[in-house]
């Protein structure tokens, strides 16, 4: 049989957290930030609700969610547009603005989904240096050229858990030329109570040339129902209307993430929780040399330069018993180190007993 010849990318796909360990069962998954907490209370009645129209298409412009969204985060309705997850909104991103001559600049360790948006319509993707593993604004200045299009930035960043403050945002739009567009990814915003940290979408709502990315995977604990939104320009929104698909997020989704918008306790006690679980698992780790980054969002990079022991063993050690870690070597190429999510109560026990195990 002949098959039709087909585009060939020279792209590396994405690898998501590793859910399962050969026949292990009752797996620890801590490789994929999803929430400690689960889904908030309001959310799940909706799951429970027996009366939803599945036959029925969805809201093709997801009207009552992005006027939650309007009315929660005080702006404008016309300025929203929501998508299949973040990853959505990064794609039409890039198939608005990006064709074969263009350049993107995203930071060295930052979001896989960038660079391979970004790849897949043809533009070539440039990377900035990071400064101990931190984004930096000088860096990627260095980097613009005649051909840059879009800077992608997620603040805090993934997988490093680094942050640019206030001033450094406000610095890198004002010295980036105003062609250029900044895509700010506020996925892990409700983690940071850092003093200096503002979030992008309050620093530039009336922006015409930042699109800020926003997602329900996170703190509201709905990453398997796929749904995330954007905020920008009405002239962007409205051009991404033109290019998104009809229905691109579910009925399920929209009346959940409406839902889980108006539970603030849930997100509160979430907050709370990563705090105290991540400054304890940070301190007992230090003890055994493995340094991570200050606690922002709900991971933590792991450093093992100074331990006895190397990431790759740890990992391997712990997968035995049925805890998984991310290794950062696949995509992100970062040597001898680990991304941990904060998981319950529970799990970070299990987990810490397991280490401290493996150091005797």
């Amino acid at each position: 049989m002949t098959v039709p010849k087909f585009k060939k990318f020279r792209i590396e796909a994405y690898k998501p957290g590793k859910s399962n360990i050969g026949n292990i069962k009752n797996i620890i998954k801590l490789s994929a930030n999803e929430s400690a907490l689960g889904v908030s209370p309001k959310a799940k009645k909706v799951l429970n609700n027996k009366n939803l129209s599945l036959s029925k298409y969805p809201d093709s412009k997801a009207k009552v969610l992005r006027k939650e969204i309007s009315k929660k985060f005080n702006c404008d309705f016309n300025k929203i547009i929501c998508g299949a997850g973040s990853d959505e909104i990064i794609q039409m991103i890039c198939q608005l603005y990006l064709k074969p001559s263009d350049e993107v600049i995203v930071p060295q360790y930052s979001f896989l989904m960038y660079r391979i948006s970004a790849q897949i319509v043809g533009a070539k993707v440039i990377f900035s240096k990071e400064k101990n593993f931190k984004v930096s604004v000088s860096k990627i200045i260095e980097k613009v050229t005649k051909k840059t299009k879009i800077v992608f930035i997620a603040n805090p960043n993934n997988p490093t858990g680094t942050y640019l403050n206030k001033l450094e945002l406000l610095e890198l739009r004002k010295k980036l030329k105003k062609n250029i567009l900044l895509v700010l990814d506020d996925a892990y915003f409700e983690y940071m109570k850092n003093k200096d940290y503002k979030p992008s979408l309050d620093l530039f709502k009336n922006k015409d040339n930042v699109v800020v990315i926003r997602t329900f995977s996170k703190i509201y604990g709905l990453a398997s129902l796929r749904v995330g939104w954007g905020h920008a320009s009405k002239k962007i929104i409205d051009a991404m209307n033109i290019i998104k698909s009809p229905f691109n997020v579910n009925q399920l989704a929209q009346i959940t993430a409406t839902e889980a918008l108006k539970d603030k306790n849930f997100v509160k006690q979430s907050v709370k929780h990563n705090i105290i679980e991540a400054n304890k698992i940070k301190k007992i780790l230090e003890k055994l040399n493995i340094f991570s980054n200050e606690v922002t969002a709900n991971f933590l990079l792991l450093n093992f330069d100074k331990c006895k022991f190397s990431a790759n063993y740890i990992f391997k050690k712990l997968q035995s018993k049925g805890i998984i870690l991310r290794s950062t070597e696949d995509g992100y190429n970062i040597k001898n180190k680990l991304r941990l999510s904060i998981g319950s109560k529970k799990e970070n026990a299990i987990l810490l007993k397991a280490i401290r195990i493996i150091f005797n």
